[in-house]
């Protein structure tokens, strides 16, 4: 089984990272629920709200409902000259590698009893503090890059110094401040590009931690802002709010929700935008044990989805029946599914649709 995605929540001191952190952790998920997962004292699994596993659930009812995970790994706060190891930086630069995307919270509000270390609110310097930390540390990982390349091409090898020609441009691209996933390159070039593994490559969602009296309106600076970066989204969210919600009780959270103009929890929109943002999909199964969701990345193929399960599914594949989710509910069973024509028996190459309800036959 393939380790959960993990999304790293990033920022500079005080931007109400921990707050956030310790909002979504609050109903995390036990560890031992999910073997294929090694988790540290920094890091939380949290359920991915998904009405479809509820509906598959209801209609099935084994005894147990295991839903899609994401990991929030909580990084410690960056600095300015992180990338030369300032503070806590290279703590900080190490995390955000291992990570697949990152949720920069950046603090909008206004708090005499909330240091910063800047000592005034700014969301765009912030932003471009945080920013310009990435960039210099990718640099520094290209010019390593190109040193080594650069000696071979030197020699007369032709893919050398064509890779070389490549990483110079990359080295021009982020030297005029742009971030790598804005960079456009060829099949060849982004194969490069992403053996490097560059910080600023990762997809991004911006969470504009805001007072609670904008809740719903956000911040225009981290908008725009987020915009120029190439960031994949921008969510408006109150940090402390998150927080408070978790003293109430269920009725009351959502009559204080429903005040404030906003459906459910701030903390829950994150988790679905963080899932989004990992460019992943879902399918399910389930037997007389579970209904299980399980994640996937967008194109993967059927034996790739038998193998998320168990490594001896992908080896042994031989098949996938396979039906939709509408059509499964609106069958009310696999049976009736089957009976109306609706399961489709898919080979290995069949790619896995966001929403598939899978059963896979295999030589064990």
């Amino acid at each position: 089984m393939s380790r959960a995605l993990r999304a790293g929540i990033v920022g500079l001191p005080n931007a109400g990272k921990s707050t956030l952190f310790n909002a979504l952790t609050a109903s995390s998920v036990p560890a031992e629920a999910y073997p294929f997962t090694t988790i540290d004292p920094n890091v939380g699994v949290v359920e991915v709200p998904d009405p479809r596993l509820d509906s598959i659930y209801d209609l099935v009812r084994p005894p147990r409902k295991v839903a899609a995970v994401v990991e929030f790994v909580d990084i410690a706060g960056l600095v300015e000259g992180a990338h030369r190891g300032e503070g806590l930086g290279n703590r900080f630069l190490a995390h955000i590698r291992e990570v697949e995307a990152l949720v920069h919270v950046v603090r909008c509000f206004d708090d005499p009893n909330v240091a910063h270390p800047a000592a005034s609110v700014d969301p765009v310097r912030d932003v471009e503090t945080v920013e310009t930390e990435l960039l210099l540390a990718d640099l520094e990982t290209v010019e390593k890059r190109l040193d080594r390349v650069d000696r071979v091409a030197r020699s007369g090898d032709r893919e050398a110094k064509g890779e070389a020609e490549f990483l110079h441009k990359v080295q021009d691209w982020l030297g005029e401040g742009h971030p790598a996933r804005g960079m456009e390159c060829s099949r060849e070039e982004c194969d490069v590009l992403a053996s490097l593994f560059l910080l600023t490559g990762k997809a991004v969602l911006y969470v504009a931690n805001v007072s609670e009296s904008a809740a719903t309106a956000g911040d225009e600076r981290v908008t725009a802002l987020a915009g120029a970066v190439g960031a994949d989204a921008v969510l408006p969210l109150c940090c402390q709010l998150e927080a408070e919600l978790l003293g109430l009780a269920a009725d009351e959270r959502m009559e204080y929700l429903e005040a404030l103009g906003l459906e459910r929890p701030g903390v829950q929109r994150l988790v679905q935008a963080t899932y989004e943002l990992l460019r992943v999909i879902t399918f399910f199964t389930y037997n007389e044990k579970e209904v299980r969701a399980w994640t996937i990345r967008r194109g993967s193929l059927a034996a790739q989805a038998a193998g998320v399960v168990h490594s001896d599914f992908e080896k042994g594949f031989i098949r996938a029946e396979t039906v939709g989710y509408e059509a499964f509910v609106s069958a009310g069973s696999l049976k009736a599914a089957r009976e109306e024509g609706l399961v489709r028996a898919e080979g290995r190459e069949h790619v896995v649709e966001d929403g598939d309800i899978l059963l896979f036959r295999a030589q064990t």
